[in-house]
């Protein structure tokens, strides 16, 4: 359940101050929080995938940080919101550290407020890496995403009062998982680094020479004066056209017919004494799991492999009782897609709507600042329905401005739960 960042010049409480954090220090260490997190596809080469999304999933991002296993990831964020480079990254830790538990969701109570975070099939959702300054915001957001099944974790302050969760040692948690630390995203690497530092070379050995051949070699020459033409300044070149979010956004009615067909697809692979997870289908593609009840792994393999369907990444648990996998969608063509609505009248129109149908519709106001200081303001929607996404594409993609983030399926309950944002004027 993607959606975008909300670490934004906007979020701001009554007495001006931000309703979110960058750092929990825990134990003297610092850790970075509130990255936000997309599906890797080329762990072996990450940096075109990273530039390509700080100039447009999050415009103006100039660090991240890399989350390998499973279902390897990226986490962006600004550096002038408080980050710092070669700064620990708490989401990282977290999730290798109970990485056995594949999908959890949980609060830690934190000196600098309540860090939240959702985690779904190995899966850091981009909303699942929160520091909340208010509590009532932090038990709000948590609260809302207990009603999604099937998590292995449920983790919250003891003092909340809620069934089936339970209150664990953060710092005790942080130190078992693997450090990932932030890097600035425009950095020289490899065979640029390595030009770099020849061509360096070469120039500082040939001011060297120069600088001795001209105190040496060279005769005294009695200097000329000659009139010098006063500088100009140069003309500065025009910036082109600032890139609009909503002008390369991800077709929403590709995505979800891709990621029904896909969810489909998969739910019909039936290993003799094996059963499904949850799916999770972002633009990237669709991760999910087969958990052994009784047989071998050698049954589910079998079923993978005359499947039909071409994976892009399978692995077995160490214990050989899970198996994760994901399918890749083709790709997509972006479309443009501005919006025509302000917030409040788009608010009023999606609640009347899904009033008039009897469906409940979670709705908040976020949004993100370019590297030109341009602030794109969005409502980002959250819907539970035991409906298909084909039944909801004709419903959802009549918003100008729609951007689904991300579709998840629950096999045993048959529950869709989407996740989205519609860009406002």
């Amino acid at each position: 359940m993607l959606e975008d960042a909300s670490l934004v010049e906007e979020n701001y409480d009554d007495a001006g101050q931000k309703s979110w954090g960058t750092f929990i220090q825990v134990e003297g260490t610092r850790y970075a929080t509130s990255l936000f997190w997309q599906p890797l596809q080329n762990a072996s080469d990450p940096f075109q995938e990273v530039e390509e999304a700080s100039a447009g999933v999050l415009e103006g991002a100039d660090l991240f940080c890399i989350k390998n296993g499973k279902a390897p990831q990226f986490g962006i964020c600004v550096s002038h919101e408080g980050y710092h480079s070669g700064e620990n990254v708490a989401a990282v830790s977290l999730a290798t550290a109970l990485a056995d538990t594949g999908s959890f969701i949980a609060v830690f109570k934190t000196p600098q407020g309540w860090w939240y975070t959702c985690i779904r099939n190995d899966i850091i959702l981009s909303d699942g890496d929160m520091l909340f300054q208010n509590e009532e915001e932090a038990k709000s957001q948590f609260m809302s995403m207990l009603a999604v099944p099937d998590w292995g974790k449920k983790i919250a302050p003891k003092e909340w009062g809620f069934e089936d969760t339970q209150e664990l040692d953060l710092g005790d948690i942080l130190a078992r998982g693997a450090r990932s630390k932030l890097q600035k995203i425009k950095a020289l690497r490899g065979t640029k680094l390595l030009m770099v530092v020849v061509i360096s070379a070469v120039v500082g050995l040939w001011l060297v020479s120069s600088l001795i051949d001209s105190i040496f070699l060279t005769p005294t020459v009695r200097p000329v004066v000659v009139p010098v033409r006063p500088k100009v300044a140069p003309k500065q070149p025009e910036l082109p056209p600032e890139v609009k979010p909503w002008e390369k956004l991800v077709n929403p009615a590709e995505m979800m017919t891709q990621c029904y067909e896909g969810v489909v697809s998969l739910v019909k692979i039936l290993p003799p004494g094996w059963s499904i997870g949850g799916l999770t289908c972002t633009s990237g593609g669709i991760a999910t799991s087969w958990r052994r009840n009784v047989g071998r792994m050698a049954m589910v393999t079998k079923a993978l492999d005359q499947s039909g369907l071409s994976f892009s990444g399978r692995s077995f648990s160490a214990d050989g009782n899970l198996i994760s996998a994901t399918l890749p969608l083709k790709p997509i063509e972006p479309i443009m897609s501005p919006p025509k609505k302000n917030i409040m009248d788009l608010q009023n129109e999606i609640n009347d709507t899904f009033q008039s149908i009897g469906y409940p519709i979670s709705m908040s106001v976020s949004s993100i600042t370019s590297d030109r200081g341009t602030i794109f303001r969005m409502l980002q929607i959250r819907i539970s329905s035991q409906y298909n996404p084909l039944t909801w594409i004709e419903m959802l993609t009549k918003y100008s401005g729609l951007e689904i983030k991300t579709i998840t399926y629950d096999p045993n309950s048959k529950t869709w739960n989407y996740e989205g944002v519609i860009y406002v004027l």
